[in-house]
């Protein structure tokens, strides 16, 4: 016996699955009416389409940072999507912010595969969101990277530049001002490490090598080129370094100095800026509307 669809019908499981309305409909007249059948049938449908989705390149997107309120705990997402059309939409900025603060609150969360499997707050796991979404946004969805930081002593910070770079940091002792204050310098400097003693030694080697070569050509003595080389690779290093660079708000002083004046110590950071190391599809885009215009 066929069952009449009804728009309070379609209403349900528009709110229960997020799909449009149209789709809501059709699955439910496959169904014959039954809204959990329709609702597996539908998941299976859209676990389908991520599949299908998923080798493509995903490159925009927007990174998701939060910190604790005790200030103990800091998390940041790097999530993303195909074009920043969808980063833009609700439903994906939801998503990010539901992400960042179940790590924020949740432990031992340190491989992708936990992450994937974590609950969300309404009971579905990150992984199943994301293939929701791939389904009901037509985009191949990547959580790319992630991080969280816990403290018992000291404090957390953290920065959101827009939406596309996004830092979080540690200090010794908690100061919420002065960690906003860091994270925004590594937002805009792009430091490589915290401090010299963590850059490697065979980087710090590679880099003499290139200075030789160079000063190698200037026909002065070899103590005077070792001498050069020192002062190159001195530079180098308050270039790659957190704790070397000029203070972006008072470039009179370092990091260092900032960070000693208030009695503290910068321990670790995460940068995170959308698309970094992903090389990005170029598209024609009148081509690429034709091709959707003939179902390619």
């Amino acid at each position: 016996m066929s069952i009449t669809i009804n728009a309070v019908m379609v209403k349900e499981l528009r709110e229960r699955t997020g799909s449009g309305m149209m789709e809501c409909k059709r699955a439910l007249v496959e169904a014959n009416g039954d809204m959990e059948l329709a609702i597996e049938n539908m998941r299976k449908s859209g676990l389908a389409k991520a599949d299908k989705k998923s080798g493509r390149i995903a490159a925009e997107g927007i990174i998701g940072v939060k910190v604790s309120d005790n200030g103990k705990a800091v998390a940041i997402v790097d999530i993303n999507c195909e074009t920043d059309f969808v980063a833009k939409a609700d439903d994906f900025v939801n998503f990010v912010n539901s992400v960042t603060v179940a790590l924020l609150n949740a432990d031992n969360i340190d491989t992708e595969e936990k992450l994937l499997a974590m609950p969300l707050e309404d009971g579905v796991t990150v992984d199943e969101m994301r293939r929701g979404l791939i389904s009901t946004l037509g985009e191949n969805i990547t959580i790319r990277r992630f991080e969280r930081f816990e403290t018992a002593e000291g404090g957390t910070a953290c920065y959101l530049h827009g939406s596309k770079i996004g830092v979080i940091i540690e200090l010794a002792a908690a100061d919420q001002e002065l960690g906003k204050d860091i994270a925004m310098h590594i937002a805009a400097s792009k430091p490589n490490y915290v401090s010299e003693e963590q850059v490697p030694a065979e980087t710090i080697e590679k880099e003499k090598e290139i200075f030789r070569a160079l000063s190698a050509e200037s026909g002065k003595p070899a103590d005077i080129i070792e001498k050069m080389i020192a002062g190159q690779i001195r530079k180098y290093l308050a270039e790659v370094t957190l704790l070397g660079q000029p203070f972006i708000k008072d470039d009179k002083m370092t990091i260092a100095q900032l960070v000693s004046s208030k009695g503290n110590q910068a321990l670790r950071f995460i940068r995170f800026e959308v698309g970094e190391g992903i090389e990005k599809k170029e598209e024609n885009f009148a081509e690429e509307v034709m091709a959707q215009v003939r179902g390619n």
